[in-house]
This record gives C-alpha cells, sequence and structure tokens, in this order.
C-alpha cells in the first residue's frame, strides 16, 4: 500500500518529507493548507488525488511566470490544484474546471470562498471531452486558452490532447498529471502492481511515448509529485 500512499519518485520518504517541511509547507497558502486538511479528513486514504504542495507551489510559480490570464483544468476532485491556480491569477483571470463530480467539489468551495478567488472559476459538472468539444463547436474559444492542467481519466489523455492543441495558443502549455504513475511506468509487466497501477499504466506509457515524438509540442517531463509531463505548443 505504501506506493499508493506516497505517490512521489524521490529515493526515500524522509528526502519528500524533508523537501515538503522545509520548503512546500511554510509556503504554503492558508486556504491550501485547511483545503488539504479537510480532504484528508473526508476523502483519507484517496486524498492522495490532489496534487502534492510541492507540486502545487510549482504551478503557481509556472503560471506567474507565464502571465497566464485564462486557464482550464479538467479533473478538480476537492479543488487543490485549482485553488492553487486561481490564487496565482490575476484578478481578471478565468479558469474553466470540469468535473463529473461536483461533490467532491464541495468541499473546496468554502476555502476558494475564504481565498476571495471564487469569481475566477467557472465550475462545469460533466465529462471533459464533451467540454473540449462544445468550445471547439463555439468558434471563438480555440487559440485563446494560456494553460491547461489534465488530471482526469488517464485512458482519454490523447484525445484530450489533440482537442487542447487546438484550444490552448501557440506558446501556451498543456500539463499532464500522474505521468510516472507511482513508477509503474518503470516496472516489468511481471512485477507486482495494483490493479489500477497496472491499468493506468499501459494508458500513460502510451502517452509519454507520443508526447517524446510529438512535432507539435516541446516537451519537459518532470520528475515532481507523480510526474508532470509539460508540452508548450509550438505550432
Amino acid at each position: 500500500m505504501s506506493s499508493l500512499i506516497h505517490k512521489g519518485i524521490l529515493k526515500t520518504e524522509a528526502l519528500t518529507k524533508y523537501i515538503l517541511e522545509t520548503s512546500a509547507y511554510p509556503r504554503e497558502h492558508e486556504q491550501l493548507r485547511g483545503l488539504r486538511e479537510a480532504t484528508v479528513e473526508k476523502h483519507e486514504f484517496w486524498s492522495i488525488m490532489n496534487v502534492p504542495v510541492d507540486e502545487g507551489l510549482f504551478i503557481s510559480m509556472l503560471l506567474k511566470l507565464m502571465n497566464v490570464k485564462k486557464t482550464i483544468e479538467l479533473g478538480v476532485f476537492t479543488g487543490y490544484s485549482l485553488l492553487a491556480t486561481a490564487l496565482a491569477l490575476p484578478q481578471d483571470g478565468k479558469i474553466i474546471a470540469v468535473d463529473p463530480d461536483k461533490e467532491a467539489y464541495q468541499i473546496g468551495v468554502p476555502f476558494i470562498k475564504k481565498a476571495g478567488v471564487e469569481h475566477k472559476i467557472n465550475f462545469i459538472q460533466s465529462d471533459a471531452m464533451s467540454v473540449l468539444n462544445d468550445l471547439i463547436a463555439d468558434g471563438n474559444e480555440e487559440g485563446t486558452l494560456d494553460f491547461a492542467f489534465v488530471d482526469a481519466d488517464k485512458e482519454n489523455y490523447l484525445n484530450y490532447h489533440e482537442l487542447l492543441l487546438k484550444l490552448v495558443r501557440v506558446g501556451g502549455i498543456i500539463a499532464y498529471d500522474n505521468t510516472l504513475w507511482f513508477g509503474s511506468v518503470a516496472r516489468s509487466e511481471e512485477e507486482e502492481m495494483m490493479d489500477f497501477e497496472r491499468a493506468g499504466r499501459v494508458h500513460l506509457m502510451k502517452l509519454n511515448k507520443f508526447l517524446a515524438s510529438d512535432p507539435r509540442v516541446e516537451l519537459s517531463h518532470l520528475s515532481i509529485g507523480d510526474g508532470v509531463a509539460l508540452c508548450r505548443r509550438l505550432c
């Protein structure tokens, strides 16, 4: 079960703890901390579905460096990465947040309101494919997004990629979360894995191989959290 609880792939759990306690927790916004704790209280084991604190800080800095104003997030859960994004965006920033599970999102709403960023978020209770197709069909949304964060159903990552390349502007970034999938992408087929690890591993290995040779993007695959693939749109 330890591979489930600790998503990070650092050499030791002690090193993960060192980074979190030394550099991440002291910089964590109070409403993010409150949301993290509320998620653990409500979902316990599955609170690992939220991004870790150090990854949230990384996303925040990246958005600020890019001067991002309009984003989309596919897969919200209780909203830790969503709140981190909203805090990083300027007052007129906008986020389209998509998740079929509104109940989980409601856990994060009080913290989003306390942080004063609710006006930046348009939460849509839906599957991601429907929303992406609707945005493209609208005719006015192509090339308008600065950033996309994808943390949804892994079997559709490649499908999301094709649609997001239409919606994210040239020079914008698409970030895919969980691309190392608890380290399972580097294991052999014969090694022991939980069923969900084995299933997700197939889709993420396919994604990683595809992104490595996609000429439409510049790729940087990071070993933060459970793996993040950053794709900068080139054309």
